[in-house]
């Protein structure tokens, strides 16, 4: 039986999915530690590339869902606060101060 974690979604609030709570810790703790604190921040194609050399083998042979893995957990961070979007173009993440 595979782990799931509960994760929020900051554009739906009240909602929650259950995921695979090995693949999002992965994401979380490469993704948090590629964010930089204040903006201007990162894009998401920054970020996938950032956390691109990190990823366990294991559980995305070859980076694949990546991008989905990544969406997630942006979502959720930002949900919880810990992730804010800057209104920019592209848009771009970062942690608050």
């Amino acid at each position: 039986m595979v782990d799931k974690v509960e994760v929020e979604n900051v554009n739906h609030p009240g909602l929650t999915e259950r995921v695979d709570a090995a693949k999002y810790q992965a994401i979380r703790t490469l993704m948090l530690a590629a964010l930089p604190v204040g903006e201007p921040g990162l894009s998401a194609a920054q970020i996938k590339d950032a956390i691109r050399p990190g990823l366990p083998q294991d559980l995305f042979p070859g980076g694949k869902a990546l991008g989905w893995w990544q969406k997630c957990v942006q979502l959720d961070l930002e949900a919880k606060g810990l992730v804010t979007r800057a209104k920019t173009k592209p848009l771009t993440f970062f942690r608050p101060d």
